[in-house]
């Protein structure tokens, strides 16, 4: 039975490394990458509601951009990758949509702080590290 790989995808370094390394690491496995809209504040600012549906279809449409991006690194290794976007604290959806799906590992990226800040390993990794009922790998 295949293995279901999780990979939490933006436009940063570190998650372009956790790619990279379930690529490389689980050819046969089934990844998904997911992508975590974060409605902030200000995109429900003095606009109401229609201002905050623009700002989440642009952040949607940056994100298939990303997922573009994905597939393209995943390509070269001949490897089809599922995609999903939600909305939400990203800690607590990454690890929600572990459980909902049975995901088998999540593998994510850390910015990798030193000095004292690189005592946790990034806020957003640590939630899921600490909350998920799987394997989680952190790429830096």
């Amino acid at each position: 039975m295949d293995q279901r790989i999780l990979v939490p995808f933006d436009k940063s370094e570190p998650a372009a490394t956790a790619l990279d390394r379930a690529l490389e690491q689980h050819p046969d496995a089934e990844i998904t990458v997911l992508h975590v809209l974060e409605m902030d504040e200000l995109a429900y600012g003095g606009g109401g509601a229609a201002a905050a549906e623009n700002v989440e279809d642009a952040r949607k449409e940056e994100a298939e951009e990303l997922f573009d991006d994905a597939q393209k690194r995943a390509d070269a290794y001949d490897v089809a990758l599922s995609r999903a976007i939600k909305t939400g604290n990203p800690g607590e959806v990454i690890v929600g949509y572990a459980e909902e799906n049975d995901i088998d590992n999540i593998i994510m990226g850390s910015h990798g702080r030193s000095g004292l800040s690189g005592i946790l390993v990034g806020s957003v990794a640590e939630t899921v590290v600490q909350s998920s009922p799987v394997t989680v790998t952190i790429a830096r």
